[in-house]
């Protein structure tokens, strides 16, 4: 029975892994700081109060165990990279570190997106942070044999995350029948990977020799555009996205809170090739398409409509933002 020890555990991909680990048989234990979260409880695993951005805390939490695999899903920083490299370095197989695909060269300049395109993101602070990590492990793996695998999921969603900007107010502003707003002309090509498929992936990495000092993206296969995903959920919704197109450089300026995420990510068309998971895990397959998950994120939210959110200042500044902005339909 391969010991596993998940550095998260409660959050949208690892909540998924977590339950395949289990349902996998595998000895489960998770380091989290006990909160609640709006995703059921992990049946059939140990929890360990700790906090991950706080090595003591960590140490603490783990004591003298020792893991068959280690998974951070919540390392953002080199400093704390270094820390686990520290901590884990004669006490685990494996140590999985959790990267982001939008660390992936931005603008891209060739496709499909391979594991060998460069790492540089101007634009994005979160994803040159991730970068800098991998280059400490990858470092630590080359010199002291360190055995990391990374692991590069890119725009990843469940039942509770809303994929546009604006969360459940756009879908609300969809069913008052007012404007969706997309960033660009809504053409560019997008990934959404369920967080279930992404668990098939990384659940399969782990105790996997052969991944030891590389890094594997897993993404699905499936290709959407932005207008394609707006329509997604607003027929999941059962109503219309009446679409209004705003250059991502004017959006990223009046809605500063999405810039990084925009301009970073989301206004570049993104095609991944995913031979090295398959090639990996075999059973791999990317089976939930987004007409599916739209009804199940939609569905969610209204099941308890204290869910459903809906910010109305934000809604305000996107009516104003509407108003002022030439517009393309």
């Amino acid at each position: 029975m391969l010991k596993v020890l998940f550095i998260g555990g409660n959050g949208i991909i690892s909540s998924a892994c977590s339950r395949l680990a289990v349902q996998r048989g595998f000895e489960l234990t998770l380091l989290n700081r006990g909160r609640e979260t709006s995703r059921p409880p992990i049946d059939g695993v140990e929890t360990l109060i700790g906090d991950s951005t706080d090595a003591g805390s960590v140490r603490d939490a783990v004591g003298e165990r020792t893991f068959d695999v280690v998974v951070n899903f919540r390392a953002f920083t080199p400093d704390q990279v270094k820390a686990d490299i520290d901590l884990f370095r004669d006490r685990t197989g494996q140590y999985v570190f959790i990267s982001s695909a939008s660390a992936y060269q931005k603008p891209v300049t060739r496709f499909p997106i391979l594991e060998s395109t460069p790492l540089k993101n101007p634009f994005w602070q979160y994803s040159r942070d991730k970068i800098a990590c991998e280059r400490v492990l990858m470092e630590a793996f080359d010199e002291n044999d360190f055995p990391v695998t990374i692991v590069r999921p890119s725009h990843t969603y469940d039942r509770t995350l809303v994929p546009l900007d604006g969360g459940w107010t756009a879908i609300a502003r969809m069913r008052e029948g007012k404007s969706t707003l997309v960033h660009g002309d809504g053409t560019s090509l997008w990934t959404l990977t369920n967080h279930r498929d992404v668990a098939r992936g990384l659940v399969g990495l782990l105790g996997l020799e052969r991944s030891v000092g590389d890094a594997i993206h897993i993404t699905s296969d499936e290709i959407l555009t932005w207008d394609m995903i707006a329509n997604e959920l607003a027929a999941a919704a059962g109503t219309k996205a009446n679409i209004v197109h705003a250059g991502s450089d004017a959006v990223a300026r009046a809605f500063p809170e999405w810039a990084d995420g925009i301009l970073g990510d989301k206004a570049h068309s993104l095609i991944f090739d995913n031979s090295k998971i398959k090639s990996l895990v075999p059973d791999f397959v990317a089976g939930v398409p987004f007409s599916l998950g739209a009804r199940e994120i939609v569905g969610w939210y209204d099941e308890d409509p204290s869910r459903q959110a809906v910010d109305r200042d934000l809604d305000a500044r996107i009516d104003k933002f509407l108003d002022q902005e030439p517009m393309r339909g």
